[in-house]
């Protein structure tokens, strides 16, 4: 092998590295028997959620990953190899693929990467069944939201209350009846 083959390799197990390390989560998947109209189709879904896409060689990725200490995955750089991975949104590529995965039943989903920490297809699953990050957030809203209105109805109450006994006083103060 030359040496500009060596340093091509380099650069991509770096940039193999660099998406592996700053991604919220990287998914892996066999794409073996997956059309090319089905690929176009994922390669779009995954660009409308804010998902890279990409094949990876699985020696430089196996690299890669063990540069970041990120042990076990060796059983998934078997065979044809795609990576998924969001820099925003954890859910998102398991969100994505997993659909995808529903639609094309030859398309697996081999594992992942969350926090660092291994994740197997079922795991994957089930981050993919979560809510998204503006549904999480809207909800602990709506739950916040009921306790502080109650608690501004009370003290707009109490309030209202005591504005009502003033103007009593007063009126039965004009009145001589204080």
């Amino acid at each position: 092998m030359g040496t500009r083959q060596k340093r091509q390799k380099a650069r991509v197990q770096e940039t193999l590295k660099e998406q592996m390390s700053t991604a919220k989560s990287v998914i892996f998947a066999d794409f073996r028997g997956v059309s090319v109209a089905d690929d176009t189709r994922l390669r779009q879904q995954c660009r409308e959620n804010d998902v890279l896409y990409r094949v990876i060689k699985n020696s430089l990725a196996l690299r890669a990953a063990r540069d970041l200490n990120w042990d076990g995955l060796d059983d998934i750089f078997k065979g044809p190899t795609a990576m998924a991975v969001s820099n925003t949104d954890p859910v998102a590529p398991a969100r994505v693929l997993r659909s995808f995965s529903l639609e094309t039943p030859v398309f697996k989903i081999k594992g992942g990467v969350l926090d660092g920490q291994k994740m197997t297809s079922e795991k994957i699953t089930f981050l993919a069944t979560l809510p998204s990050r503006e549904t999480l957030l809207t909800q602990t809203a709506v739950a916040m939201k009921g306790p502080i209105s109650a608690l501004a109805t009370v003290l707009n109450g109490t309030l209202v209350g005591f504005a009502r006994v003033l103007d009593g006083l007063k009126t039965k103060k004009e009145k001589g009846e204080i």
